[in-house]
């Protein structure tokens, strides 16, 4: 369990955004919560995906996305009527 003060301005506000919502006030809190740590922490993957670039071995599967599709299907355009 965590508890912290905040003003009442925003104690206000998370209570309106949970009515509108209809949701528990501590449920709005959790999910606000979730989403500010997520984002920290996606922000520190992103440095050290730039500090540890992919190996030859990971980014091989790039380059099949360059050979473009193995078939031409634009002749089943018309293949469901």
């Amino acid at each position: 369990m965590i508890s912290f003060r905040v003003d009442d301005n925003e104690a206000d506000a998370a209570q309106r955004w949970a009515d509108e919502l209809r949701i528990d006030k501590s449920e709005l809190l959790r999910e606000a919560l979730h989403r500010h740590l997520s984002r920290l922490a996606s922000e520190h993957d992103a440095e050290r995906w730039l500090e540890t670039p992919l190996s030859a071995d990971e980014s091989a599967i790039g380059q099949v996305a360059d050979w473009g599709p193995a078939e031409d299907f634009s002749d089943w355009a018309d293949a469901t009527r």
